[in-house]
């Protein structure tokens, strides 16, 4: 192994070892891997994990985002709920789905995340399902609390379970691939329910029931199937060979995505508390409340905003398609961009500009095409800012313990900006011109591109000064269990 000072070069790769036993643990050292090989395992990764992830997180974020399509389709006058009651129900699948990120994410390594997570996929199924057969708005009520019980752990757990096979900088763009199929729902699910809406009457079942039942059942038999497609970890992937799987490893510790040894990746409740600590955690947290309040905004009503535009039910659903399917091309652009340059802040504040775009068009002008046309904008920089800030946020914390509560406090102030979007759009801002929302909605997006700006800063200034310690000092006088705060840790910007 390279001295220290070998290590402290310009290379931002060198930079991020953070142990000088890291190329001993395997018999595979990276400076030994030829790119044929290295290239054969990320390819093997993204072919065997990526797929079943972002299957995870389309059927999440479909079954939890299609009661939008199902009021459009008649959920609401057929359970007789008023505006203030649909907010309730969107509501009370907010507050378990809070509570249950940040235990779900410290267990999910102690449990398996091969386990945790198709249990949680196969019973969010059933109560989807269910959501179909209801006769009253109490029992619409019941089902989207264990709907939000279920799903609480899924995205901060897939982010997760995804750094436990990836290097912090090819992190983003596979962030992204799972993500844009929150997009693709998006674009999905109103293609569906303009098809599903047409069995109306079948089996005495109104449109919207069919909606539930459908989506819901697929969600159940490929929860199922997942029991046999998620391995635990990289030395659990079958479709690994060993030096496949000891690359992996030594890539993630060499990276700091990982600790150096099994007792720094244990569970510690000071390695909690530490996550509370981090200035870039409260910050990113910020911006994560914001872009939830949009993206949640967005995907609950815009079909609801695109009817209000004077497109009849079934062609509304069709006409909220384009702008999520141009929101998932773009993500993929920007997830590319931001590991390739390693631009995580850059790119959020590319996001917030557009979002920003989008909502000035929509309240500024009275014309429905361009305010169709804003969704194009608002909707693509919303969906492009949620991966770059949980990849940022993956990033930025370590060991094992401080990354996982650092994840869920992002995605818990996500689903708080939830519950404010369902009233800002649902009770508090009159539809069709959500005049109120907009403003609220466009304050946020300049707020976000502001603090991602403030984060990149204070992340580029703590570089500098661990650059300053590792030119006068090496690891071994460094204090053990520094995490991220370790002056070889270096922070992506």
């Amino acid at each position: 192994m390279d001295k220290v000072s070998s290590r402290t070069s310009g290379d931002p790769e060198k930079l991020n070892d953070t142990s000088s036993s890291v190329s001993s643990a395997s018999p595979v050292t990276l400076r030994d891997v030829d790119p044929v090989l290295e290239k054969r395992i990320w390819r093997k990764l993204d072919l065997y994990i990526l797929p079943v992830v972002t299957m995870f997180y389309l059927l999440s974020f479909l079954d939890r985002s299609n009661i939008g399509n199902a009021r459009v389709a008649g959920l609401q006058p057929n359970l007789k709920m008023t505006n203030k009651q649909y907010s309730i129900a969107l509501t009370v699948t907010y507050v378990p789905y809070i509570v249950a990120e940040l235990p779900s994410n410290l267990l999910l390594k102690a449990v398996g995340p091969n386990l945790m997570l198709p249990t949680m996929l196969t019973l969010w199924g059933i109560v989807t399902t269910l959501q179909g057969v209801v006769k009253t708005y109490h029992g619409l009520l019941a089902c989207r609390f264990f709907l939000g019980l279920f799903e609480g752990g899924v995205f901060p757990g897939l982010v997760l379970y995804l750094s436990f096979f990836y290097p912090r900088q090819k992190l983003q763009w596979r962030v992204s691939a799972f993500f844009s199929a929150a997009s693709i729902s998006g674009a999905f699910s109103g293609l569906l329910a303009f098809g599903i809406i047409k069995m109306n009457g079948v089996g005495g079942r109104p449109g919207w029931a069919w909606i539930f039942i459908l989506e819901g059942l697929f969600t159940v038999v490929f929860g199922v199937l997942s029991y046999f497609l998620l391995p635990r970890s990289p030395a659990h992937a079958r479709f690994l060979n060993s030096d496949e799987k000891d690359y992996i490893v030594s890539a993630l510790k060499r990276d700091g995505a990982t600790g150096t040894n099994d007792a720094a990746d244990s569970f510690s409740w000071r390695e909690v508390g530490m996550a509370f600590k981090l200035p870039q955690v409260w910050m990113l947290a910020i911006m994560f409340f914001f872009d939830g309040t949009i993206l949640y905004g967005l995907a609950y009503f815009t079909p609801s905003i695109v009817q209000g535009l004077g497109y009849t039910a079934s062609r509304a659903q069709l006409m909220s398609v384009p702008p999520f399917a141009t929101a998932f091309v773009v993500s993929m652009i920007g997830a590319f961009v931001s590991d390739r340059y390693r631009c995580r802040g850059l790119v959020t504040i590319f996001a917030s500009i557009l979002a920003v775009i989008g909502f000035a068009m929509f309240l500024k002008s009275t014309k429905h095409k361009i305010q169709y046309a804003s969704l194009f904008f608002s909707i693509t920089g919303t969906y492009l800012a949620a991966p770059s800030l949980s990849t940022w946020s993956a990033n930025n914390a370590a060991p094992y313990t401080r990354r996982a509560t650092a994840i869920a406090i992002g995605f818990i102030m996500t689903n708080s900006g939830g519950i404010l979007a369902t009233w800002l759009l649902g009770s508090l801002s009159p539809a069709p011109h959500y005049i109120l929302a907009t403003r609220i909605l466009l304050s946020f997006a300049i707020i976000m591109g502001v603090f991602a700006g403030l984060n990149t800063w204070y992340l580029w200034d703590q570089n500098k000064k661990k650059e300053v310690i590792r030119a006068s000092s090496t690891i071994e006088q460094e204090k053990p269990g520094l995490g991220d705060r370790s002056a070889w840790f270096v922070y992506a910007l």
